[in-house]
């Protein structure tokens, strides 16, 4: 527990000690040592974090020192205590009777330290004053240093604070940014397409479409499609229920898709695939379903246009099957017949072999026109 309680101390020393102080909270700061200086009427005053080894110094008066080891500190001591911590006469201290501090440079006899404490409960350094005589702090400085320690993490924690909503502020500034950039290509992928592509909600209004839709509408059935709008609105009446039933099946999570004759007998007739999409946020949970509409009018007409190429394949391979091959078949017959009767004459073989030649040709026209016919791609419109 203690461990536990000494990492959790040393983190939030981390998170003062390396924050970037605002230069008016630097200000405020070495206001209150040249304060805590005056009123306990000592030559120094600094404000001091402690992690595992080395004491730092954040704001300082009297004493031209950035840090000191955490071993020779005063403060270590000072940190363990929730009320003011007051050495009177180092030199008559055995815990820092030896301290290189008190023998040596800068000859500390005097200490009085208030700790810094968090609003989690950790002591993080202290606030404390310094002088190079033994003496003793009365009752009111005692109360003015810790009200003055208390200033000092309010502005430690103040300016944390600030560090950290200007970094969320930069870190919201750049996602929205992302965000934006990330709408407009999705925009401009969206209004390019030459296909109809419509949001619709779970009451069937409109959520969203793009240029193609707007285009469309308006040329189909002259009016401006707008957000809210109820999408049945845009669908010939005829095809109403048929969209409700698709759009009920869609939203319980099935994709729909569907070939339809949009306007017969107008000047606006066209063959158009509807797609339709459920739309799902990070939850898995359907929000709305895209509805995707592409004019296939011209590949109505090729498959149209094939049928009918294959339908006179068909008449051409029943009229090459049996038109053709029947005389063909006749011709081989009589020339078996004359065979057989050997009736043979100077041009016999050379009949026999055209008649066989042109039967083989007629097979092969025959088997070629069957496979072509059985093809799913048997002519190009």
């Amino acid at each position: 527990m203690l461990m536990d309680r000494e990492l959790h101390r040393l983190e939030a020393v981390k998170r003062f000690k390396e924050l970037e102080l605002n230069p008016a909270i630097t200000q405020d700061l070495n206001d209150i040592v040249e304060l805590a200086a005056q009123i306990c009427n000592t030559p120094a005053a600094l404000i001091t974090l402690l992690d595992e080894d080395t004491q730092w110094f954040k704001a300082a008066k009297g004493l031209s020192v950035f840090s000191t080891s955490k071993e020779t500190s005063f403060c270590q001591f000072a940190i363990e205590e929730q009320g003011i911590s007051i050495v009177g006469d180092a030199k008559a201290d055995d815990r820092f009777a030896n301290n290189p501090l008190v023998t040596g440079d800068p000859n500390i006899r005097f200490y009085a330290g208030a700790p810094l404490t968090t609003k989690d409960g950790f002591n993080v350094g202290t606030l404390c004053v310094v002088d190079f005589e033994a003496r003793g702090l009365d009752a009111h400085q005692q109360k003015s240093l810790m009200v003055l320690s208390k200033q000092v993490i309010n502005l430690l924690e103040l300016n944390w604070s600030l560090q950290v909503l200007a970094q969320q502020n930069e870190q919201q500034e750049q996602n929205k940014k992302t965000i934006e950039n990330s709408e407009i290509k999705l925009k401009a992928a969206f209004d390019s397409s030459t296909d109809v592509h419509v949001l619709v909600g779970k009451n069937l209004e409109v959520l969203a479409f793009n240029k193609s839709a707007s285009y469309y509408i308006r040329s189909i059935y002259q009016y401006e499609i707008t957000v809210g709008d109820r999408i049945l609105n845009y669908v010939d009446p005829k095809n109403k229920k048929h969209f409700a039933k698709y759009f009920d099946i869609a939203f319980k999570g099935k994709t729909i898709k569907h070939d339809l004759l949009i306007r017969p007998g107008t000047r606006f007739e066209c063959w158009r695939e509807i797609k339709l999409v459920p739309v799902k946020n990070n939850h898995d949970e359907i929000i709305g379903v895209a509805l995707n509409s592409a004019d296939i009018s011209k590949r109505k007409q090729q498959e149209k246009q094939i049928h009918i190429q294959n339908e006179a394949l068909t008449r051409i391979a029943i009229i090459q099957s049996h038109e053709l091959r029947r005389p063909v078949a006749s011709l081989l017959g009589f020339m078996h017949l004359m065979k057989i009767e050997e009736l043979e004459f100077d041009y016999f073989d050379m009949m026999n072999l055209t008649i066989n030649e042109l039967d083989e040709k007629i097979r092969i026209i025959v088997a070629d026109s069957e496979k072509t016919i059985s093809s799913p791609l048997s002519i190009v419109a």
